[in-house]
């Protein structure tokens, strides 16, 4: 699918990509199916903000859940996974996928932007720091050792210390994997960028830093739980040097090892010897 109706206050894509269009399942499954015949493994389902995926026929109506479902059936494919997503849309039925499908990955985006609900509400997300919580508490019920990782915006106009605060609150009580941060950027056009109340560039830098030290101390946490466990790797491409290989594990995260080309597009078990800030390294077993 492409496009969204979220109309976020600080965002461009409602106008620059248009409202939300999902493309027919049946065309979404035929080019998969191609795909996997051709030897692709791991299939990323994408979009602007994908779990809001509908599409009815006469039949039915189509879900994100639903398309999933059906990926499954494909003995060709190993891994399925999908990005990006909004809370308004994370149905149950989804959390669920994670619990019922296996070959759905342990790995969830789900951008919060602020753990501050008058600023939440300033950005028109329409959720609440609490709602989304009990998303991802849902959610873990489901799969309890999914990877959540986020998307993070500070310096938005009116954001006060205590705003901030309620973001980094946030961020210790959910544990990230991986998130990104920005700095908020006026974009022409948006509501946001008329706003009075703009944040002094020095201070948006400042909060940025603090945020990034947590959201890094919570990657390293959690790549370090990794050490000396053994899992699956989806070797991907060659890696810098000779005979070096670079594959994902099914949390996304980036693992380096040696071993001979021939096992690129192969999933491969992997002790952990080593984890660092981004990524792992392992031996292939």
């Amino acid at each position: 699918m492409e496009g969204c109706s979220k109309f976020c206050s600080f965002c461009v894509v409602p106008n620059t990509r248009g409202l939300e269009v999902s493309r027919p399942p049946e065309q979404i499954l035929n080019e998969i199916e191609k795909l996997a015949d051709r030897g692709v493994r791991e299939i990323n389902l994408l979009g602007q903000n994908v779990n809001a995926y509908s599409y009815k026929d006469k039949l039915k109506e189509y879900r994100i859940s639903n398309i999933i479902a059906e990926l499954e059936k494909f003995p060709e494919l190993t891994r399925i996974r999908y990005t990006t997503s909004h809370p308004r849309d994370m149905t149950e039925e989804l959390m669920k996928a994670h619990r019922d499908i296996e070959k759905l990955q342990p790995y969830l985006h789900l951008p919060v932007q602020s753990g501050s609900d008058k600023i939440l509400k300033e950005m028109n997300r329409n959720y609440s720091s609490q709602e989304y919580i009990d998303i991802i508490d849902k959610t873990r019920e489901y799969k309890q050792d999914i990877a959540i990782s986020g998307d993070f915006i500070v310096g938005f106009p009116g954001e006060t210390d205590d705003d901030f605060e309620a973001t980094l609150d946030i961020v210790k009580r959910v544990k990230y994997a991986h998130a990104y941060s920005f700095k908020y950027s006026p974009r022409p056009g948006t509501p946001a960028a008329l706003k009075d109340h703009q944040i002094d560039e020095e201070i948006k830098s400042e909060r940025l830093k603090i945020l990034q030290d947590l959201i890094r101390q919570q990657t390293r946490d959690f790549n370090s739980s990794f050490f000396e466990k053994e899992i699956n790797v989806l070797i991907e491409k060659h890696g810098l040097g000779v005979n070096r290989l670079t594959g994902r594990s099914s949390y996304l995260q980036s693992v380096h090892m040696d071993g001979d080309p021939s096992f690129i597009g192969e999933i491969v078990k992997a002790k952990i010897i080593k984890t660092r800030d981004n990524s792992l390294e392992g031996i292939i077993l």
